[in-house]
């Protein structure tokens, strides 16, 4: 997170330039692990405009600086899926939700990478709660109109469901999947896994 000076038990507000500062360096690590997950303080510094000093006086660690960017990330992301139709026909509905949430995650690129580099697992729990819940409203929702599977727990297929884009975004990062195939894999996959024991599982969409 972004460090902030103290005096007595009250902080400083930041001054401006530091602000310009922060949102610089945040911009340039988002855009340098997009590209390599292994980008270092001194190449994001660089991209940025600041100095190593500069930068550690605002974030006290790679790990620090990582955990920042994909907080700024996941709030990002979140936004934009706010506005995401989840109505009508469960089954759809997911291939929709699949599909939206591939193109941000395709946005941050070697992000996703960088993250499961850097977190540890129950911070990036914690980063994606709010993609949870919005899994999890949809998927009880099948599950009550008998289009998703009910003999497995809700958090295990959002479990599946988090494991196999980042299994996606990891393809792609070492070339295995194209970008173009990785959304429809993963809407095969989890039609396949979200689908009731015994019923037909639907074809994804091209």
């Amino acid at each position: 997170m972004v460090t902030t000076k103290t005096t007595g038990s009250s902080a400083r507000p930041q001054r401006a330039d530091a602000r310009r500062n922060v949102a610089a360096i945040l911009d340039a690590a988002t855009s340098c692990l997009a590209r390599d997950p292994d980008a270092s303080i001194s190449e994001i510094a660089k991209a940025a405009g600041v100095g190593r000093v500069t930068l550690y006086g605002h974030f006290d660690s790679r790990a620090t600086l990582v955990a920042a960017v994909v907080e700024r990330s996941m709030r990002e992301s979140d936004e934009a899926l706010r506005g995401l139709d989840l109505s009508g026909d469960p089954a759809d509905a997911l291939e929709r939700l699949i599909e939206a949430t591939w193109r941000i995650t395709f946005r941050y690129g070697a992000l996703v990478v960088a993250a499961e580099r850097s977190m540890p697992d129950a911070d990036l729990v914690a980063a994606h709660s709010p993609h949870r819940d919005r899994a999890e409203k949809l998927l009880e929702r099948g599950r009550a109109e008998g289009r998703f599977r009910s003999d497995v727990p809700t958090s295990w297929l959002i479990t599946v469901l988090h494991t196999v884009v980042h299994a996606a975004a990891n393809a792609v990062h070492d070339g295995e999947l194209t970008a173009e195939e990785a959304p429809r894999m993963i809407r095969a996959t989890m039609l396949g896994v979200t689908t009731p024991p015994g019923g037909v599982v639907p074809e994804a969409a091209p």
